[in-house]
């Protein structure tokens, strides 16, 4: 039978939304986070199981033709999923944590980031994009261990009902901090990657500090006073979310016309947009359930076509560096979080069950190892030992809680935060992202 692209292309969609959610429902069920089924539904399609089992079905169903307009839609998704973690993203609230903040992202973040720049300087052979920028490289592995899944952690928490104690705000509340920080280092890893030089890096710092200033000062105010007005008189309702998109699309094309990614600006534009506001926080829930059920499995299918194990081939030293690479991220975390709450008061189990929250890596890890790849910083067998390693910590997580017991301790630190201080959209809310 003759099948168009179109027909192709929906009965792609079609499948990728439908295994994506199965997969995400029966690991669910198994007591782990659904992200996780959602992201092995994608790499079922891909060369690592359909393409290896049944060559003639994938590329029946997933010609060239199509692969592309999934990618491209793909990343439709992935720069409003982006827009949507950037209006969650609340930072205000590390005023209250003080020091304790800044000490465990640190340490959470500083020692995974070196064993990870440790590993890829040992194995560039392996990891490394072929023309890669070689401190940018080392760089970009680092950052790729250091991050938390924000999302992911929120879901977590709220699922074991430590969302509103203080132990679990102060874990959402260093994740979100973590998380700005990591784009923040990544925008400059991207800058010093594209530009070749010390000049054009300039170039790039002096736009994106341009177009952050430009943000915060002109576009967040007009914002807020367009929002206001809107929610008072009742009129120009239907243009808010058509133009919280247009900012969100617009700002993605002005940084990747910087040389950036677009992800990097639909977050930005995101954390422009005004918090509590009741009309942003009713299209906010309407655009995160379309994202989460279509655009995002999207993702996964593309990161799945991409990503295949046979890429580690045969060579025992090439598995032996994906487990070198989970361990690190793992132990990374539980030592340089863990160890870092550890040192603000929290007792042993405490600060490991801390460390297991933030190995949480989930669906950040799959952007930042995706433009990593985009980018030529690292190579298809990179880009399949960061998935793996995503996966693998994301699973993880759930697993240790349960082996460490979920009941937090009933008297925090002073330095964390206590639960009537402000904490990040999502805790704030009650309606975490559940990706």
């Amino acid at each position: 039978m003759h099948a168009d692209p179109l027909a192709r292309f929906l009965l792609a969609v079609a499948l990728v939304v439908l295994l994506s959610h199965l997969c995400g429902l029966l690991v669910g069920r198994l007591g782990q986070a659904p992200v996780i089924g959602e992201i092995l539904g994608g790499l079922l399609l891909g060369p690592s199981a359909l393409g290896w089992l049944w060559p003639a079905a994938g590329h029946w169903l997933l010609p060239p033709g199509v692969t592309s307009a999934l990618t491209t839609t793909a990343q439709l998704g992935l720069v409003t999923f982006m827009f949507l973690l950037g209006c969650e993203l609340r930072l205000d609230g590390a005023r209250s944590g003080g020091t304790a903040v800044g000490a465990v992202v640190v340490g959470g973040m500083g020692l995974p980031f070196l064993l990870g720049a440790a590993l890829a300087a040992a194995a560039p052979g392996v990891l490394r994009g072929e023309h890669a920028h070689q401190t940018a490289y080392l760089l970009f592995f680092g950052l790729s261990l250091s991050v938390t899944a924000l999302p992911v952690l929120a879901r977590i928490l709220v699922d074991l009902g430590l969302d509103t104690t203080r132990t679990g705000v102060f874990a959402l509340l260093t994740a979100a901090v973590g998380d700005g920080i990591a784009w923040l280092v990544l925008t400059a890893v991207l800058a010093v990657s594209r530009s070749g030089g010390t000049g054009p890096v300039v170039v790039t710092v002096l736009l994106v500090t341009a177009l952050v200033a430009a943000t915060w000062l002109l576009v967040r105010p007009a914002l807020a006073a367009f929002l206001r007005r809107v929610e008072a008189g009742g009129r120009g309702e239907r243009l808010v979310l058509p133009l919280l998109l247009a900012g969100a699309f617009g700002y993605g094309g002005l940084t990747q016309a910087m040389g950036l990614h677009p992800v990097i600006g639909a977050f930005l534009f995101g954390m422009s947009v005004p918090r509590g506001s009741v009309l942003v926080t009713r299209l906010h829930q309407q655009l995160q359930g379309f994202t989460q059920a279509v655009l995002l499995p999207l993702f996964f299918a593309g990161v799945g076509l991409t990503v295949s194990v046979g890429e580690l081939g045969t060579d025992i030293r090439h598995w032996l560096l994906l487990a070198g690479v989970v361990l690190a991220a793992a132990v990374g975390k539980l030592a340089g979080a863990g160890g870092a709450v550890r040192l603000i008061g929290l007792d042993r189990t405490e600060a490991l069950r801390f460390g297991a929250l933030m190995n949480c890596r989930g669906v950040t890890e799959l952007v930042v190892a995706g433009i990593g790849w985009q980018s030529g910083l690292i190579s298809s067998a990179g880009l399949t030992v960061l998935v793996v390693m995503a996966l693998a910590t994301t699973a993880m997580t759930g697993p240790l809680l349960r082996l460490l017991g979920t009941t937090p301790q009933a008297g925090p630190p002073a330095a964390v935060p206590r639960h009537h201080e402000p904490v990040p959209a999502r805790a704030a809310q009650g309606s975490p992202v559940e990706v």
